[in-house]
């Protein structure tokens, strides 16, 4: 596991280097002073490749201004205002090595594929958290080699400057949640009419099951794929030791929404 792990940093390290030299030969090919000095004003007379490389630059040194440019004028709810057991149910599901790795996980990779292969569906997905947070917040959805590297290096840059209990609580401010619910304020006022803080387990699960696949298990559109998305979350929450049988069977028995 550990040699798994140097290999994968070793890796990241090596293609961080190339990429961001790659990157950096943009705004040196000139003279230097005069395109820091554009860079300063805006970017006015620099090419938009360049500006844009610049920012991805910045962003990674400077993540947490990035991460408040990002954010500004979303609500937040802070961690401990967001159920344990919501909390424990999104670790459970997404990422459940959350508090061992350093933002890039190959067991967790691994882990997912068995399962996933085993499963016959995507029960389990292989990123992070964290790289799911670096996402949402600066990258696209495309499935491109260049972004999962800068995923992955915005994944590292983040766990440097945060800690777990941020970096969870930023997560479910921020995560797609299916009907045009971004974050858990909304997403909970939107399937609840309610604030987080009072959410019950039966929907702290099917919460939960949304990020997997928010446009496919959406408790307004699809009733049924939420119902059994909810059920799977339970079983794991059993299996895991975070509730009991007859609690998940309470929380089963319940509706989806109001």
């Amino acid at each position: 596991m550990r040699l798994r792990t140097l290999v994968l940093l070793v890796a990241l390290f090596c293609g961080a280097f190339y990429w961001a030299g790659g990157q950096l030969s943009t705004l040196v090919s000139s003279d230097k002073r005069t395109q820091v000095t554009q860079l300063v004003n805006t970017g006015i007379g620099l090419s938009k490749d360049t500006v844009s490389t610049a920012g991805r630059l910045t962003r990674l040194f400077h993540i947490k201004e990035a991460v408040a440019q990002a954010r500004q004028g979303r609500p937040t709810v802070p961690l401990r205002n967001i159920p344990l057991p919501l909390q424990q149910a999104i670790l459970a599901m997404e990422d459940q090595r959350f508090y061992q790795h350093c933002g890039i996980d190959p067991e967790g990779i691994l882990r997912a594929t068995l399962v996933n292969l085993q499963s016959g569906d995507v029960v389990e997905g292989g990123s992070t958290i964290t790289q799911q947070l670096a996402k949402n917040l600066f990258l696209s959805q495309e499935q491109t080699l260049g972004r999962k590297l800068e995923e992955a290096l915005l994944a590292l840059a983040l766990e440097r400057a945060y800690t777990k209990e941020e970096l969870l609580e930023l997560y479910l401010n921020s995560i797609y949640f299916g009907s045009g619910a971004w974050g858990i304020a909304d997403a909970s006022q939107r399937y609840f009419g309610k604030a987080s803080s009072d959410l019950n387990l039966a929907e702290c699960a099917l919460l939960a099951g949304l990020p997997n696949a928010p446009s496919l298990t959406s408790p307004l559109e699809y009733p049924q794929a939420a119902r059994q998305r909810r059920q799977l979350v339970l079983d794991t929450m059993v299996k895991r030791g975070l509730i009991g049988p007859k609690q998940a069977q309470e929380a089963a028995a319940q509706q989806l929404v109001p």
